[in-house]
């Protein structure tokens, strides 16, 4: 426990989306084609954009995947695990970027499809926090703690990984199993334990 003083976060709940890197991007949507944002996003560097993507994951398909920006190095899928079931497939739960040996999945846009061998993951919940903050709480990147949330669902989120970036500003990812466990439909708030 932090003393006595409780750190009180948001905590945002990420429905399935979809990251791009720019020859998929191209190949999906055309030969110089840029993302158009229509949202900021909690995390500075992160907005929704006006493309979604279409995905088959094993067995399922899901139409409409938002794309959310900017490029990134390669592209990922983030889904939860009730969204597999009936799939066959069974993606790892890892931190964002760590794709390898993850899912294979299928994209579907306007100009054309791809076939990935990896890029599926269910997103570990985790906390976002800038450097200067962490340092406050006495807190780094890679640490482990656990949330609670309050409520008429209440429950301790353990294992939650702190990601610490100058740029980050702080709350809490998790995704929509996770949220409807918690009662959190968008956004609510968790108190950090330890």
């Amino acid at each position: 426990m932090f003393g006595k003083k409780k750190i009180v976060i948001p905590v945002e709940v990420s429905a399935r989306h979809c990251h791009l890197s720019k020859p998929d991007l191209e190949k999906l949507f055309g030969v110089g084609y840029e993302l158009k944002k229509i949202k900021q996003l909690s995390q500075p560097s992160d907005f929704a954009c006006a493309e979604t993507v279409n995905i088959q994951v094993g067995a399922k398909r899901f139409d409409g995947v938002r794309v959310v920006g900017p490029l990134r190095e390669q592209t990922q899928v983030e889904i939860s695990l009730t969204d597999t079931v009936g799939s066959g497939e069974t993606p790892p739960v890892r931190l964002s970027g760590n794709l390898q040996d993850s899912s294979a999945l299928v994209l579907q846009g306007p100009e054309g499809f791809i076939s990935l061998n990896q890029g599926l993951i269910v997103a570990k919940r985790h906390i976002h926090c800038a450097t200067d903050e962490a340092k406050k709480l006495k807190l780094k990147a890679g640490d482990i703690v656990a949330v609670k949330i309050a409520g008429d669902r209440a429950v301790i989120f353990e294992n939650v990984i702190m990601r610490v970036r100058d740029d980050y500003r702080l709350s809490m990812h998790i995704d929509t199993d996770e949220g409807n466990a918690a009662g959190i439909n968008k956004i609510g708030q968790g108190q950090i334990l330890k």
